[in-house]
């Protein structure tokens, strides 16, 4: 033993990485920094085994967002090398054994998730309507849901356009209904014709701004379009295929739920259980984004859970009240069987949008993980479930909802698991508590789920939805119990008891629930300060928070706090350089330039979700007309005049402006932006229709004092679903 008051022995690096104390004969050897640090990174990566099969997951999504970076489309050539590679490189791995094999199998997940990205957007390559046409459209409704001017929305298949050759047609086409009177209620499976205005999907509203044409080459969306006439209907035909059924049921149980619940529940309980939306009204949806409560209407994780748990337990439970069963029969693994052959008709009835497939999948893996014996939850279970989901849908890993999900899932299985671990690490410890001991625990629990799935998710939503939810927290506390103990038990309770004509019980459980948390969202969201905006992310925030909470969740050791400044600085340096200066829309209609007092918009009507997403993304929450008596735009005549730094611009509003005004205008002005053409030598930035039809919406930016023009279709570059 050593003596008392010995000083402790220097540590150094030994085999493996791993540290201890010096002997004799190495006391007076001095090691190298670089030793040092090899060694002590070697000793990291050491304690990382067992522990890398979420890496698996990290690679292969890593690789398919590599696949969106560049601004030229990836060949096929190098395409099938990246597959080529991933094949060579897993070979390799698996041939040079455990200690090298971890970054080799890192580099071929990587080269595959590169390979299949490309393949899946070149397997959706679909028809794009090319130009703005009015015209008829026949076709056969897929879905209905609710457009942003709140006006009922239909999705068209097997669409028929005339005089269009069906190699160009699209395949699908989304049409916003805005006829005064709907003389029939459109119905999936239903043939309709209607006279449409129809316009390709459009572009970014601001260059690096939220890619609704990349998100609708993903969709096989090929055109949008609005109708002032009504739906004629040419044919109701008996629903063809497993997919039309459904969808008729959908419709037909969303329409019995509604009549049998209050006016405000009913529209509310058809979105959260047979997943149709188009029924809520703007004002409820908006208390409930205000609150943070609309994750409630996604069937999601949530949702999924509830369902899939009740159903595992309350069969468990029962069965185990059956001593002769319970001692006989595989009891959990029966309980499981169920509950996945219940998540599976949720998933079919509830329409299978990306969402509840997600929520499926991860249920999936953790009842199959129950059915193999294994922990049901783990970071492996969450690893698992990612992988598949990017297999099937590679597109995901750019998608809000993917990314919130799995980020607000594994920090919670992080957490808990942090808190089992250091449970497990005090023996002894008697877990039996009395009943007002219990009661706080589950409170404690509740709270903790919320207040780490909301920070899980804050930057992911303040960055794709430029708004943050300060009292999110009180209003889920408030309403998430009522939907786990209230709301979907009485909706499973009405499903079992239809058959005998007694759903009218387990709704009226569910009215009220849902009337409570409808209740919550209004009261929280009048709250002042409910909604605040964030200002728009810069490019490297998000991925450097995302990749850094991994490391935090992930990594094992000490090296996990890197994960922890990464996150800071991401947080630090959030909107990046700041706003550009002039935003005009892609039609040249609106712009906005930053004033004194804020973002000075040219309209106060018109083009209102162009305004609301550049207001939101300056963190602004001033409505369009407020923004548009703001100085910074000086009027004369037609022509709106504004500062540039030490330059200016201007902005002629007239359809038909005089050649000779322009040609003054573009002498005078640094930038001219013009709903005609504008004469070329004047020396000017000219925004004319030919520029903004080759460059969508624009930026303006200063670049040491003088502006510098970024268009959309620049930031887009030439990729499957940037225009042509």
């Amino acid at each position: 033993m050593a003596q008392a008051g010995a000083s402790a022995s220097p540590l150094v690096p030994g085999p493996g990485g791993a540290f201890g104390p010096a002997g004799p004969a190495l006391r007076s050897r001095r090691i190298s920094p670089v030793a040092w640090l090899a060694a002590a990174l070697a000793a990291s990566l050491d304690r990382q085994r067992g522990a890398l099969l979420p890496w698996a997951a990290v690679a292969f999504g890593g690789g398919i967002a590599l696949w969106f970076l560049p601004a030229t489309e990836p060949g096929p050539v190098l395409l099938l090398g990246c597959g080529l590679a991933a094949l060579v490189l897993a070979g390799v791995a698996l041939a040079a054994g455990p200690a090298r094999a971890p970054p080799l199998w890192a580099l071929a997940l990587v080269a595959a998730g590169f390979a299949a990205a490309g393949e899946r957007g070149h397997r959706l390559a679909a028809p794009v309507l090319e130009r703005p046409l009015y015209t008829g459209v026949e076709g056969r409704i897929l879905s209905v849901d609710r457009s942003q001017s709140d006006r009922l929305r239909v999705m068209l298949g097997d669409v028929r356009i005339p005089g269009m050759p069906p190699e160009a047609t699209p395949r699908r086409i989304r049409i916003a209904l805005h006829a005064d009177r709907e003389y029939v209620m459109p119905t999936p499976g239903l043939e309709v014709a209607i006279t449409a205005r129809l316009f390709p999907p459009s572009g970014p509203a601001e260059p690096g701004g939220y890619d609704f044409q990349r998100h609708a080459w993903f969709m096989g969306l090929g055109a949008t379009g609005y109708a002032r006439l009504p739906l004629m209907v040419l044919a109701e035909p008996a629903p063809r295929g497993a997919a039309a059924r459904l969808a008729r049921l959908r419709a037909d149980l969303s329409a019995a739920i509604r009549a049998r619940m209050s006016d405000r529940a009913g529209p509310f309980a058809a979105a959260i259980l047979v997943g149709d939306r188009a029924w809520l009204d703007l004002a409820l949806l908006a208390d409930l984004r205000a609150s943070n409560l609309a994750h409630l209407l996604a069937i999601s994780g949530l949702h999924m859970g509830l369902v899939t748990g009740l159903a595992f337990f309350v069969l468990r439970g029962g069965l185990a009240l059956w001593p002769r069963v319970a001692l006989r029969l595989p009891v959990k693994r029966i309980a499981a069987c169920a509950a996945l052959t219940v998540a599976a008709g949720y998933l079919a009835l509830s329409g299978a949008s990306v969402a509840t497939q997600r929520a499926f999948v991860m249920a999936a893996v953790v009842l199959l993980a129950v059915l193999a014996g294994r922990r049901a939850l783990s970071t492996r279970s969450v690893a698992v479930a990612a992988l598949v989901v990017l297999a099937i849908r590679p597109e995901s890993v750019a998608e809000p909802g993917f990314q919130m999900s799995f980020a607000a899932t594994l920090a919670l299985v992080a957490a808990f698991g942090a808190l089992r671990h250091r449970a497990e690490a005090r023996p002894g410890v008697d877990d039996r508590q009395p009943r007002e001991a219990g009661a706080l625990r589950w409170l404690g629990a509740l709270v903790m789920s919320s207040t780490v799935a909301g920070l899980a998710t804050a930057p992911f939503a303040a960055a794709h939805f430029s708004h943050s939810a300060p009292y999110g927290l009180i209003a889920n506390l408030l309403s998430v119990p009522v939907m786990g103990l209230v709301v979907m038990p009485g909706a499973m309770a009405a499903a079992l008891l239809a058959p005998i004509g007694l759903e009218g019980v387990g709704l009226a459980a569910a009215d009220g629930g849902i009337r409570w948390i409808l209740a919550v969202a209004e009261r929280v969201a009048a709250f002042d300060g409910a909604a605040r905006p964030v200002a728009a992310a810069a490019p490297h925030a998000l991925p450097l928070v995302a990749f850094g909470g991994l490391v935090l969740l992930l990594w094992q050791g000490p090296g996990r706090w890197v994960g922890a400044a990464m996150i800071a600085a991401a947080l630090m340096s959030w909107t990046g350089p700041g706003r550009p200066v002039l935003l005009v829309s892609a039609d040249g209609m609106l712009a906005g330039v930053l004033g004194p007092e804020g973002r000075a918009l040219s309209r106060p009507r018109g083009q209102s979700f162009v305004a609301g997403v550049w207001l939101r993304g300056d963190g602004d929450d001033a409505p369009q007309e407020v923004a548009a008596a703001r100085p910074g735009l000086v009027r004369e005549g037609e022509v709106l005049s504004f500062a540039l730094g030490s330059a200016r611009g201007a902005l002629v509003e007239g359809p038909r402006p005089a050649p000779a005004l322009l040609a003054a205008l573009c002498a005078r002005h640094a930038l001219v932006i013009a709903r005609a053409a504008i004469p070329a030598g004047g020396g000017c930035i000219a925004l004319d229709p030919a520029a903004r039809a080759a460059g969508g919406s624009s930026a303006v930016v200063l670049r040491d004092g003088a502006p510098q023009l970024l268009s959309a279709t620049e930031w887009q570059g030439h990729r499957l679903w940037s225009p042509r």
